[in-house]
């Protein structure tokens, strides 16, 4: 009798531990609260539009601002973020490998065109022989930078290098004005500019130091181009309930709405 007691009270403790536990991983799927990785300028103007949307669904969205490129990915993938939205394809790409993050995109946001802006010159004819150009000293957006460089005719790269995406200063070709490349963290491209004849400065860093796309920038991507920012997670978490409300917050007609109004192209909906 007694044995039959014991083993019955084990089972209960059993089934009651798991269920427990199920209802622990239910509740971590379908989570209401998140904490998010935004960069700092446009990034936090969005998203205080996506909190508004995503309340209505019950969504609390905990805004976490970075003002350095190396950081929202690393505390992504240590847990102190459930996801972060700041960054293109070819940036996490770069992230991965370099890093050994396991972080994957689960919708688009926005494409933020890339500039290259100036406090000595107003078009790139004034550029002078022997300018000081400032780009970022990431892969994937330095990359960028000399591909843009080449559109406007200053300097032509390795075929190879193009087509794999993957240029550094070492694949320049061409070089008629003998332009001097410095290489420097994006963060610290806009306080450099009384330094460089150009720089290129991404999207948010130029909003931050007041630069528009549209008036201030002497070389500028295509509206179209290919470097779609998105938000990413934990591979572990792509599919979570909260990840697809998440995104359709961003996503939603309000988001792109205020996108178009408040940004006139220097940010465009890739949704």
């Amino acid at each position: 009798m007694h044995s039959t007691f014991r083993r019955r009270t084990l089972a209960l403790a059993a089934l009651a531990t798991a269920l427990f536990a199920g209802g622990t991983a239910f509740a971590q799927d379908n989570k209401n609260t998140l904490k998010v990785g935004v960069s700092v300028g446009n990034g936090e103007q969005i998203f205080e539009v996506v909190k508004k949307v995503a309340a209505k669904d019950g969504l609390n969205i905990q805004v976490v601002v970075f003002n350095d490129y190396q950081l929202p990915n690393a505390a992504l993938a240590s847990g102190d973020l459930d996801a972060n939205a700041f960054q293109h394809q070819p940036f996490l790409d770069n992230q991965n490998k370099a890093r050994g993050f396991d972080i994957v995109p689960v919708g688009l946001t926005i494409t933020a065109p890339l500039g290259f802006y100036s406090r000595k010159i107003k078009s790139i004819d004034q550029l002078p022989d022997g300018a000081s150009v400032g780009i970022q000293n990431d892969p994937s957006n330095g990359n960028r930078a000399l591909l843009l460089l080449q559109t406007a005719g200053l300097i032509t790269l390795k075929p190879e290098a193009v087509k794999n995406n993957n240029a550094t200063p070492l694949d320049v070709v061409t070089n008629p004005k003998k332009l001097k490349l410095v290489a420097l963290d994006a963060a610290q491209l806009p306080r450099s500019l009384d330094d460089l004849a150009i720089a290129s400065i991404n999207n948010d860093y130029a909003e931050k130091a007041g630069l528009s796309l549209n008036k201030d920038a002497v070389i500028k991507e295509a509206p179209k181009s290919p470097y779609a920012n998105l938000i990413a997670v934990r591979r572990a978490d792509k599919d979570k309930p909260w990840a697809k409300r998440l995104v359709a917050a961003y996503q939603s007609p309000e988001v792109k709405s205020f996108i178009e109004t408040q940004f006139k192209g220097s940010l465009v909906p890739a949704f």
